[in-house]
């Protein structure tokens, strides 16, 4: 087995254009980790990474952001909003498209399609300014942002106040539009899909962190009292395990539709009929209603946190509360979201009435249904059903590990790491990854046999 993937791994290298690509992949998803340690000028770095450093990479949705950000909000760097403005922009544009009937039209043409994306663009700068914006205030009210803040002052000049929170906007703007342009590329000039690649090297930098806190959970060192027991241990370590067999097994399931082709004559040519089949994914959205709830859900609670500070008013504190990582109304909202977004991805994506349309230009029908509208009707039918099953799956995973970690008392960072949603989009995106070099590996290798039996013929 280990051989077989020794084997696998060394012929990605031999194919020439593969290797630039996985080589053009690593070297920017090491710029996106450098934007995590360039610190914006005028901040008090040292107390900021002291306040996550003493409160174990701090609680609730804080630390959740702080690890989609790779680290970036503890080391006050330019990369703190990361990737996310972007991704809520994305949601936006498709909500829009699929309400606005220009925007649809344009979506299914090729010139519309560059429009949409240039819209998305635009949107993820206005929302870097206003989240730039919040985010600088916050720094110069740090108790309103980190609970537990006694550290001193975070901006260090405030003589010139004005200076600080102009440059600071502009830093965090552009540290995400970079890390945008940065996922573009990849996904366009190298391997996988960029954004929730720069998404999952964030978490995966947390992994010596989290293995440490684990390590100080069961085995501390001398004179320290364990916290945690042996089977807690084997809980922990069962249900990590669990997840990532349940979303390998969802992710790759799939519901095989039946497509009969009839006899055709083509030309003075006649084609003979033959069976062949449809596969129809059960989580046909993949990671991605994961990604968009994580990406929603985090700015709420600490935006209703800031406002109760400055305003003073009971209501938006308690939203805030309600709204804090673990509570019972978050996990609702969660899993609604998780839900809405699997189906909101499969409508904007999946279109069963062209692919009707193609079956019937080609002879094709599904047997027992009559092509055309009663083949998309029955198209629709079936990939809602089964992406209800996905969708309850991808729920369930990213809900009850938070539950588990809340009972079982495990440390945040531990919490974060090995948590659901972190699993689900670290596993999801590596499969998603492999598979593009997996289709790259099988061309290559089909156009190297044809090229032997040119030899063998010209001999």
């Amino acid at each position: 087995m280990f051989g077989n993937l020794i084997q696998t791994f060394t012929n990605c290298f031999k194919i020439p254009e593969l290797k630039s690509r996985i080589f053009f992949t690593v070297m920017l998803l090491a710029i996106a980790r450098l934007i995590a340690f360039v610190h914006v000028p005028g901040l008090n770095v040292e107390a900021l990474k002291a306040f996550f450093d003493a409160h174990a990479g701090a609680t609730g949705m804080l630390g959740m952001y702080n690890l989609f950000t790779g680290d970036a909000m503890s080391h006050g760097a330019v990369g703190a909003l990361g990737i996310m403005p972007y991704i809520s922009a994305t949601i936006i544009i498709q909500l829009l498209t699929a309400v606005i009937p220009t925007l649809s039209k344009a979506a299914r043409e090729e010139g519309g399609r560059a429009k949409i994306i240039q819209y998305g663009r635009y949107l993820t700068v206005a929302l870097c300014l206003i989240q730039g914006t919040f985010m600088a205030l916050s720094w110069e009210n740090p108790q309103s942002l980190f609970q537990g803040w006694n550290y001193g002052d975070l901006v260090l000049h405030k003589d010139y106040i004005w200076w600080y929170r102009i440059q600071t906007v502009i830093f965090l703007t552009t540290g995400t539009m970079l890390l945008m342009w940065l996922g573009e590329q990849i996904t366009e000039r190298g391997i996988g899909n960029g954004v929730s690649l720069i998404i999952t090297i964030g978490i995966v930098a947390a992994m010596p962190g989290a293995v440490g806190q684990v390590k100080e959970m069961f085995w501390p060192g001398e004179g320290v009292e364990r916290t945690h027991g042996l089977v807690e241990a084997i809980v922990m370590i069962s249900m990590i395990v669990l997840v990532i067999a349940v979303v390998i097994a969802v992710t790759q399931a799939q519901r095989k539709i039946p497509v009969q082709y009839a006899q055709r004559a083509v030309g003075r040519k006649i084609y003979a009929g033959q069976s062949s089949f449809m596969p129809l994914k059960v989580n046909y959205a993949g990671v991605m209603p994961v990604i968009f709830a994580s990406a929603i859900l985090m700015f709420p609670q600490k935006l209703f946190s800031m406002i109760g500070a400055w305003s003073g008013m009971k209501i938006f504190n308690d939203i805030a509360y309600h709204l804090n990582y673990g509570s019972l109304f978050y996990l609702i909202v969660f899993g609604l979201m998780i839900l809405f977004f699997s189906y909101f991805w499969v409508a904007t994506q999946f279109n069963e009435i062209q692919i009707a349309d193609d079956l019937k230009k080609n002879g094709g029908y599904v047997p027992g249904v009559r092509p055309g509208q009663p083949t998309s009707d029955f198209l629709h039918n079936t990939m809602s059903r089964i992406t209800l099953a996905g969708a309850l799956f991808l729920t369930g995973i990213a809900v009850l590990p938070i539950i588990l970690q809340d009972k079982m008392n495990i440390p945040p960072a531990v919490a974060h790491f090995f948590g659901g949603t972190s699993m689900l989009i670290m596993v999801g995106v590596m499969l998603d990854t492999m598979r593009q070099i997996e289709s790259h590996l099988l061309m290559r290798h089909y156009d190297g046999f044809l090229k032997k039996g040119k030899i063998k013929g010209r001999l």
